[in-house]
């Protein structure tokens, strides 16, 4: 095989892997309220979220696939190194938190690895600035869209069910839990997978593999397929922060946490928008439990996660700009 052939099959090899990895890491997003509440099982959970993360191509488009690939730095900017330094960045990111089990960003740890390369490069004159102010206001407004949906559909709930018996109210929940994670589960595959798209096709453009931005349909199927894949082997560290560690969820508060977090990453994925899983899921958790008093949350916990979100984007960059040197170097 031609050595420049095989480094772009290397390249989107490890991009897969990072795609596996994103659904390994926000396993939690899609499955911990469904385990906390006992609606499903651990392994239950990851098959029906993973089916979900994997048919979510069938609903969503690719205009965040385009956003990353084109929106952030300039498409003349990405090289095999840039790629590389992105890839290598935000999979050493990922592992980090995974291991300290906080629920990080891999949308935060993309902006941030794709500013670094820039940089490193070709200084600030390769950011696209409109790109990435979208994308980084985006970042912010994404959980606390998802909090305050979450607290007001949780309070209309709570409204509702005032007068009805707890168990059979909850226990209808439960059931309900079903629609709103499969929901839940489209939405995060719809917006996640087509990060990992991006990158790919930002990588054949760059090799003159294709001329326009286009993401091709073996592309699209095979990140929607690592992505569930991952999601089946699940983040378990992050399980248990997402789904105990922040907040008492019950049937009816899962429930409306998916529900607002789906809505929150359907219309960012319909505009074209990468934003955090991540963010807006633990926003909507934490929306959950402001419905019954503040000191329902656990600040603390809240705290440490809002510093690794702070945190995400100069480290990951700071990394990837690092494995951008190695890259040019040997690539």
């Amino acid at each position: 095989m031609d050595h420049a052939i095989l480094i772009i099959v290397l390249l989107v090899v490890v991009a897969l892997i990072f795609d596996f990895m994103n659904g390994f890491h926000d396993a939690a997003n899609s499955i911990a309220l469904m385990v906390s509440t006992r609606l499903l099982t651990p392994r239950a959970a990851v098959l029906w979220a993973a089916f979900f993360n994997f048919i979510a191509f069938l609903i969503f488009g690719t205009a965040v696939a385009k956003m990353v690939g084109s929106g952030i730095i300039s498409k003349e900017t990405i090289d095999n190194a840039v790629v590389f330094g992105a890839l290598s960045g935000a999979i050493a990111w990922n592992l980090i938190t995974w291991w300290f089990g906080i629920p990080s960003s891999s949308s935060h740890a993309l902006v941030g690895v794709f500013v670094g390369d820039g940089v490193a490069k070709a200084g600030t004159g390769s950011i696209v600035a409109a790109g990435l102010i979208k994308t980084s206001a985006a970042i912010i407004l994404s959980p606390l869209f998802g909090m305050l949906l979450a607290l007001l559909l949780m309070v209309s709930v709570l409204w509702l069910i005032e007068k009805s018996s707890p168990y059979p109210a909850e226990r209808r929940f439960n059931q309900l839990q079903f629609v709103s994670a499969s929901f839940y589960s489209l939405g995060h595959g719809g917006n996640d997978a087509q990060k990992t798209m991006g990158i790919i096709t930002a990588l054949l453009f760059a090799n003159g593999y294709q001329t326009n931005f286009e993401i091709q349909t073996w592309v699209i199927l095979s990140c929607h397929a690592m992505m569930a894949l991952g999601t089946l082997f699940g983040g378990w560290r992050i399980v248990r922060t997402m789904g105990m560690g922040i907040t008492r969820i019950r049937p009816s508060g899962g429930f409306c946490a998916q529900t607002s977090g789906a809505i929150a990453l359907s219309l960012a994925t319909a505009l074209g928008i990468p934003v955090s899983t991540t963010h807006t899921i633990t926003g909507a958790i934490i929306g959950v439990g402001l419905s019954r008093r503040a000191s329902a949350v656990r600040w603390g916990l809240a705290s440490r996660i809002v510093w690794a979100w702070v945190l995400t984007i100069p480290c990951a960059g700071l990394m990837a700009a690092v494995a951008y040197h190695f890259g040019h170097t040997f690539l």
